[in-house]
C-alpha cells in the first residue's frame, strides 16, 4: 500500500502564513490520517520517505501505525 505524508497546520492552509503544526502518515490520496485525523484537502503533501528522518514533526500515533503495515 502507497503512504505520504500530509499536513495539519496551526490555522487553515489557506492562509499565507500557515505553518505546519504536524505531519501525519496517510494512505495514498486520503485526507484521514492513519490516526484518524481529518485533514484540509488542500494541505501540502510529502514523501514517506521523509518519514523517519527526523527533520519533520510527525505523528507519534500514525507513525506506529504505518510501521505496522510497512513491508
Amino acid at each position: 500500500m502507497e503512504h505520504e505524508l500530509r499536513a495539519e497546520y496551526d490555522d487553515s492552509p489557506q492562509t499565507s502564513d500557515a505553518r505546519v503544526k504536524i505531519w501525519h502518515v496517510v494512505r495514498q490520496d486520503a485526507l484521514t490520517a492513519m490516526c484518524g485525523r481529518d485533514l484540509e484537502p488542500g494541505s501540502a503533501e510529502r514523501s514517506i520517505d521523509d518519514w523517519g528522518t527526523g527533520t519533520l514533526p510527525i505523528c507519534h500515533s500514525c507513525g506506529a501505525l504505518y510501521l505496522r503495515e510497512s513491508p
